[in-house]
């Protein structure tokens, strides 16, 4: 369609999935949640990069409350010293109904950091911290869309919880269905097809 910017389909709780010619080391196989997204820029973390670094050593307050494994996630390139933290809210829950947390798009909402976690607890399935995030200008993200570098999918909120042994990256793509579920099947390197 005319007009229609490659990013119109973005908008809070959607993922962007690498795609396998994304080299950017900061983006190879990852796949970022979005958190904001407006005519200024998008933000986002990515779901599948455990550091190895427990939260318990950053935030001790959280180590505890954190799901497996309770290691800070690295959210993205930008601002690495600024804590992001995500919940999955039970079933029930809505973040108007919980305090210390803002709604991003269903049972997903941003935790406030300064929120008792032993209170927050009984109200989330889980919750991940991320160190930095992933950030866009205006028009920057619509123009790599447009350059195929990411494929834009509904996220599940399970995504937000998934375990770093499993291959997110993959899972995502192959749930998509024919033809972008082929894309799991991409070697990564090129060279060793």
């Amino acid at each position: 369609m005319v007009g229609v910017p490659a990013d119109a389909e973005v908008e809070p709780g959607m993922l962007l999935v690498a795609a396998p010619t994304m080299f950017d080391p900061n983006f190879k196989r990852t796949v970022v949640f979005v958190i904001d997204h407006r005519a200024e820029g998008t933000l986002g973390v990515v779901l599948n990069r455990p550091s190895d670094v427990p939260v318990h050593d950053v935030l001790p307050g959280w180590g505890g409350h954190v799901a497996d494994p309770q290691s800070v996630f690295v959210g993205g390139p930008v601002e690495k010293k600024t804590a992001l933290c995500l919940a999955a809210l039970r079933t029930g829950e809505t973040a108007a109904s919980v305090p210390g947390v803002i709604a991003v798009r269903g049972p997903v909402a941003l935790v406030d950091l300064d929120t008792d976690p032993e209170a927050l607890e009984p109200k989330v399935r889980g919750v991940r911290v991320f160190a930095g995030y992933a950030g866009w200008d205006s028009g920057q993200l619509a123009g790599e869309i447009e350059r195929e570098d990411w494929v834009v999918v509904p996220a599940l909120p399970s995504d937000i919880l998934a375990s770093p042994d499993h291959d997110l990256w993959g899972q995502v793509l192959r749930r998509q269905g024919v033809p972008v579920a082929l894309l799991a099947t991409h070697p990564g390197d090129p060279q060793r097809n």
